[in-house]
């Protein structure tokens, strides 16, 4: 039986969803035994605050903060002091976590985040852990911060996350180029009127399925109203994640709009209420954008997060796979575009498609459990 061990952490959804696909993936084989451990589920309270609720606030509020904070540490070597210091601190709250995974004793472990790789680097370099550490990178650009070194293998987007590994040092034979993971139900064929009626959606009229990420930020409130006064027919879907508060706001705007607007809050069926949309208007994370890619959905991608975001923006709209709302005006007129050119609404779609990756989790699990 191996022993594999799956580290997240929950500073935005991506870097959990992103191993909760790995999770239920290896489930399908025998001869696995698997176990998920979100690190922030095994750290001090204040620690958990400061890493991830701290990091929400700054990216939602003061996002020219969070883009300044993403240079400065995409370009600090880590010898630096204050990335020795910042690794410090990181190992002083995260001793609940070394004994969990000390007490499971995995033969391999998968990193969906930087953090998690680097405690067990650590611990590798005072020879405490021996098993192989694979890092998955979430995101289509390479930040500084997952390049850590002794690992046994990086997983890769594309090839341009790819070569940008090599750029940094980490060799050819280490770097595989799978995809993110996304769940195994994005590979399913599904039927659209079957996922319509699920969700109380009309199978035959245009829909446009609204999405703010797990912690439904982009003030879509905001955005959904100005685009139920749009001179068009269709439906709109809202998807508010975990933010109960958005999703007060959604249902306050569903009862004014009857049969237009569908307020929704987190779902884990979302390739479902996907496959019953026709075009999603979404940030442009990891794998949200990895999961529209997936079912061909074109997308127009707004409010993203400097930095990550804004690379994963800049690469579905090289491909072809989306349209950039620079702001509410640019939105408006993108939607009004798509719903009045059905073909153009179809080339997207295509592109997207040829983008996708639905098999990236076996992939990711093919290559970590190879020889082991």
């Amino acid at each position: 039986m191996t022993r594999l061990l799956l580290l997240s952490v929950s500073a935005g959804a991506g870097h959990v969803r992103a191993a909760q696909a790995l999770q239920v993936a290896a489930t399908a084989h025998s001869g696995i035994e698997v176990l998920h451990l979100d690190v922030m589920d095994h750290v001090a309270p204040a620690f958990r605050a400061l890493y991830t609720d701290l990091y929400l606030k700054i990216v939602e509020h003061q996002p020219a903060v969070w883009a300044a904070l993403y240079r400065i540490m995409d370009r600090t070597p880590p010898s630096t002091p204050l990335a020795r210091l910042r690794r410090a601190i990181e190992r002083l709250n995260t001793r609940a976590l070394r004994k969990a995974i000390a007490e499971f004793a995995p033969d391999v472990v998968i990193c969906t985040h930087f953090l998690p790789a680097e405690l067990l680097m650590r611990e590798r370099s005072r020879e405490r852990f021996g098993a192989p550490v694979f890092v998955v990178v979430t995101d289509f650009d390479l930040h500084g911060m997952w390049v850590v070194p002794d690992m046994a293998g990086y997983f890769a987007a594309n090839d341009e996350v790819a070569f940008r590994m090599h750029a940094r040092g980490i060799g050819r034979t280490k770097t595989h180029v799978t995809g993110i993971p996304i769940m195994p139900a994005f590979a399913a064929p599904l039927d659209r009127a079957a996922c319509a009626a699920e969700f109380g959606i009309d199978a035959q009229r245009k829909t446009i399925l609204l999405m703010g990420g797990g912690a439904g930020l982009g003030g879509l409130d905001e955005v959904a109203e100005r685009l139920l006064a749009l001179d068009a027919d269709f439906q709109l879907v809202a998807l508010a994640g975990r933010n109960a508060k958005m999703l007060e706001c959604l249902h306050a705007l569903a009862a004014r709009h009857p049969r237009r607007l569908i307020a929704q809050g987190f779902t884990d069926k979302v390739e479902r209420l996907m496959t019953a949309c026709d075009l999603v208007i979404t940030k442009p994370g990891g794998l949200t954008t990895s999961e529209c890619l997936a079912l061909g959905r074109p997308m127009i991608v707004h409010a993203p997060i400097p930095g990550q975001e804004e690379r994963n923006c800049d690469h579905l709209l090289e491909q072809g796979a989306a349209l950039k709302a620079v702001d509410a005006t640019a939105l408006d007129y993108r939607v009004r575009e798509l719903l009045a050119e059905p073909q153009s609404l179809q080339v997207l779609a295509q592109r997207a498609r040829a983008l996708g990756r639905p098999q990236a989790a076996r992939d990711v699990l093919a290559a970590a459990l190879d020889g082991v």
